[in-house]
This record gives structure tokens, C-alpha cells and sequence, in this order.
């Protein structure tokens, strides 16, 4: 079992509504492991009614798990860092708009603000892809991503290579050891799965 008592975990969720059963047992699974998680979800996954569920029933599902009030606003975002609220900051899933963004610096949404003000602390950003374009327009966002000193990866695989050839999806229930090893400096291995 990991042991992640008394350490501060930004839980991030975007927009990959399909991944979202995955990214609420990750989340129970951190807190089992002693971890504090502050929630934040992005404009879409706090707002977007889905076929996976409502946008009230994952906020409501998210704070239940976390005993905390979802940030939902980028003013929300902001204190992250300056208040030195996470150690480390998960983003589970993480789609191709938001790893393009991350990329490029861009900070227009809650998610992204909740990472780049968590950077403040030169603390880990670990993200958990789920993107049907990770292996066409994502995957030099990505390559990007892996050279840059503060971020790292939960292992991730092509989830359906026949019908969906270009979707990369993250091993959700690796989530809690990708943590364990970012907060010692290192990326879990191996990162590709088969």
C-alpha cells in the first residue's frame, strides 16, 4: 500500500467525461493513502451534462470524496501556489485541449490556472491523458511536456488501437505510485504500456 499521509494533493479533472468513473476511484484510492485532495475541476467538467452523468452529480460525487468544495473559477485557482496549498497536483483525465494549453503556457481556464499557479512552488504536476488525438495533434504536446523539469506522467496505452488508433488513455489505478515517485523526482516506469 502506498503512503501518502499528510500530503497535499491538488486533484484536477477536465473534460474526458468517459474517464470520469476512473478519475473518482483514483481519487477515493489517494485518499486511502492518507492524502489530502483540494478539488478542482475545468469549466467543462464542472458545467457539462453528459451521458456519463450530470455536471451537479460529479461535482457533488468529487466533494463528497474529498471533504472539500470543488474550485471552480480561475479567481478560485489562483491562491494555489502563493498559498502553498498542494505539495503535488494531479490532472486525472487530462485531455489534448488542456495538455495544449499546458504546452503553450496558456492559463484561460480553471485547470490550467490550478497548474500554473501550483508551479509557483516548484512542486510535481503529474497528468493522466485520456485524449482521442494523443498519438496525431497531442503527441507533440506531450513530447513537450515530458522535457519540461516539473511535470510527469501516469503510464498510459492506446486504448483501442483498431477502432480509435490515435487515443492514448492513462492507467487510472496507477495513479497513487506515479505520485509516490514524482514527489521523489522520478517518473514512474515504464510510461508506455502495452
Amino acid at each position: 500500500m502506498i503512503d501518502l499521509k499528510g500530503v497535499r494533493v491538488g486533484f484536477v479533472m477536465t473534460g474526458s467525461f468517459c474517464t470520469f468513473a476512473e478519475a473518482f476511484a483514483a481519487a477515493e484510492a489517494l485518499r486511502q493513502a492518507g492524502a489530502s485532495l483540494l478539488p478542482v475541476m475545468s469549466e467543462h467538467a464542472a458545467g457539462t451534462d453528459t451521458r456519463f452523468g450530470s455536471a451537479l452529480s460529479h461535482i457533488q460525487r468529487l466533494e463528497t470524496i474529498c471533504e472539500k468544495p470543488v474550485i471552480r473559477s480561475i479567481p478560485e485557482a489562483e491562491p494555489i501556489g502563493p498559498k502553498h496549498l498542494t505539495d503535488i497536483l494531479i490532472v486525472a483525465p487530462c485531455t489534448g485541449n488542456t495538455l495544449a494549453k499546458l504546452a503553450a503556457s496558456i492559463t484561460d481556464t480553471t485547470a490550467t490556472m490550478a497548474v500554473k499557479s501550483h508551479l509557483r512552488t516548484g512542486n510535481p504536476v503529474v497528468l493522466a491523458v485520456a485524449t482521442n488525438d494523443a498519438l496525431a495533434g497531442s503527441a507533440k504536446n506531450i513530447g513537450q511536456l515530458l522535457n519540461l523539469k516539473h511535470y510527469r506522467f501516469v503510464p498510459f496505452g492506446q486504448d483501442q488501437p483498431t477502432g480509435k488508433p490515435t487515443s492514448l488513455i492513462a492507467d487510472f489505478t496507477k495513479i497513487p505510485q506515479t505520485l509516490a515517485d514524482a514527489l521523489d523526482g522520478k517518473q514512474q516506469q515504464p510510461i508506455l504500456l502495452s
